[in-house]
């Protein structure tokens, strides 16, 4: 169990890990104050670190330029003062007096500089009287082919190497070795080599750099504090400006921002609240004027029915005694009746949108198919397909199985669809699909006519909009009946969607959701017509559901 309980905890941990990218992510796309503190740490870290770098190499040559310096000059000095002991020396011709003076020489050298490591080498043997090197505490092969040619050549110059010197520990320290010439009277020149040890300038250029870094850090910290409490500071009047500016378009018309003191921020708040309360009077205005037009619209609707009524029973008279009139009194008959039942129609859609605009509608569900709601507008509606010369076909592979929903309205978008597919087909075959999956049922209306723009089709809902103001209706219609569609399907939680293109036609999707009035996952019917689709709308023969395409139809069977 507790292998278990560590297994999962390690699991969620990598988890965790693997998921800080994309959080790091959304941190920066949406929070300005992280964006902020990131960039300000980042540019800050940089120049730190770049500072550093610059002072700790500046430090380091400089350190190592002033030992060396140091080194050179103590050499100089025991090396000048050995040369005049041997220069003031009176040895004559003594070779025991020369080698005894000779002898003093590693001891002068030793007692005046500041190292222990010393080592001497006559030049030439065969000149002058022999006369013996000398080491006291140095390593030969410190020594360089380079570093003995520059000492042997010039006489008069000193000559340097940077060296690694080896530690009783057998670790090793930093050193130089300085090599000059030694003249020895009556025996010749000497090679005299000095090998002084840097390891206290490493340390303390260790201690240094270890203090610049350790300062960096702190001063990177340092100011990430002050940028965390200044960006604070700046930033919650902006995220209080961001969250009330978002209470504000979600319709919370009553908020307001707390300004305090003088500053930009300030005024800011003070210009928010003066824009809210604009918005918030021109809305309240608005919606008076909104609710004094639905009012008017009722009212005038309602006070036109009787009078229309009676219109209508006496246009219906004189229209069936139209026979008995001159051609032109009866043709004026008829065009009368025509009218006044497009006028009906317009009161009736007039009515049905100031309910909508009021709230007032309610659905009146049962349970009902819609692929038999669609089979009966296809009935009614082919007498009138037939005038036109279009040809009504209907695809359905599901949409069998009983969905609450109000039938009458339903009827009301079918036959609205169909009948603009009918008007604007050209005389071409109209589709009529209906498709069904676990979420929703759905109804498609294809025609094959001029289409529209994509510009015309995002306007295809609005209010008394037409795309082309020069055609004239040729089926009546008021300019209403796909505002109230969209109306009756969003009232059903479902959607109304069309695609159209020029020359290629028009296809419109009703979809309604089987459950709760809400639409969840794709509709059954793609808003863009699908190539098998088009290949059965070319067939001669009216379409049936044998003559569909292997595999064409979903696996639900019609029910």
């Amino acid at each position: 169990m507790a292998a278990t309980t560590a297994t999962t905890t390690t699991v969620a941990v990598l988890r965790d890990w693997r998921g800080w990218p994309t959080m790091l992510g959304l941190l920066w796309r949406r929070s300005l104050r992280f964006r902020t503190l990131s960039i300000t740490l980042i540019a800050t870290s940089l120049a730190i670190f770049v500072t550093c770098v610059t002072m700790a190499l500046v430090i380091q040559n400089d350190l190592f330029v002033s030992r060396k310096n140091v080194a050179l000059e103590d050499a100089r000095r025991a090396v000048d003062q050995a040369q005049r002991i041997l220069d003031v020396a009176e040895v004559g011709d003594d070779p025991a007096a020369l080698a005894s003076l000779w002898g003093s020489i590693p001891g002068v050298l030793a007692r005046t500089s500041s190292t222990d490591q010393l080592a001497g080498y006559k030049i030439d043997d065969s000149d002058g009287v022999s006369l013996n090197g000398f080491e006291s505490q140095f390593d030969e092969s410190l020594l360089t082919p380079e570093l003995q040619a520059r000492v042997v050549e010039f006489d008069d110059r000193q000559a340097w190497q940077s060296v690694a010197l080896s530690e009783e520990d057998g670790g090793v320290t930093p050193g130089v070795v300085v090599g000059q010439q030694l003249l020895v009277p009556e025996a010749g020149p000497f090679e005299i080599y000095f090998a002084y040890d840097l390891g206290d300038a490493d340390q303390t250029l260790v201690f240094v750099q270890r203090t610049l870094w350790i300062a960096g850090i702190g001063l990177v910290a340092i100011v990430a504090a002050i940028s965390w409490f200044v960006l604070r500071a700046v930033s919650i009047p902006i995220i209080q400006a961001s969250q009330t500016s978002a209470r504000l378009a979600a319709g919370d018309l009553g908020v307001r921002l707390q300004v305090h003191g003088e500053d930009e921020l300030a005024t800011l708040g003070r210009s928010f609240n003066a824009m809210a309360d604009s918005i918030e009077g021109q809305i309240k205005e608005l919606g008076e004027l909104s609710l004094v037009q639905q009012r008017f619209v009722s009212d005038v609707s309602h006070e036109l029915r009787t009078p229309l009524t009676t219109i209508r029973l006496a246009a219906e008279m004189l229209n069936d005694q139209r026979e008995e009139f001159d051609p032109t009194t009866a043709r004026a008959a008829e065009l009368l009746h025509t009218q006044v039942q497009r006028f009906e129609t317009l009161l009736s859609d007039l009515l049905e949108i100031s309910r909508y605009d009021a709230g007032s509608v309610q659905l009146e569900r049962e349970a009902t198919s819609l692929a038999h709601l669609a089979e009966d507008i296809i009935d009614q509606m082919r007498p009138l397909a037939d005038d036109r010369g279009s040809e009504l076909r209907l695809v359905a592979p599901g949409g069998y199985s009983p969905v609450d929903m109000d039938p009458r309205r339903v009827r009301r978008v079918l036959r609205n669809l169909v009948g603009n597919a009918i008007e604007h087909g050209e005389g071409r075959p109209v589709v009529i699909t209906v498709d069904s999956n676990q979420h929703a049922v759905a109804a498609g209306v294809r025609d094959f006519g001029l289409g529209m723009k994509p510009e015309d089709a995002e306007r295809v809902f609005d209010r008394f909009w037409r795309a082309d103001p020069s055609r004239q209706r040729t089926i009546g219609g008021t300019g209403l009946g796909l505002s109230i569609a969209l109306g009756d399907a969003t009232l059903h939680g479902g959607s109304l969607a069309v695609w159209s293109e020029l020359g290629v036609g028009t296809n419109f999707v009703l979809t309604i959701p089987r459950h709760d009035g809400v639409l969840e996952g794709p509709s059954p019917i793609a808003i863009e017509p699908q190539e098998p689709l088009a290949h059965l709308v070319d067939a001669t023969q009216p379409i049936s559901l044998s003559d569909a395409p292997e595999g064409f139809f979903d696996e639900e069977d019609p029910q």
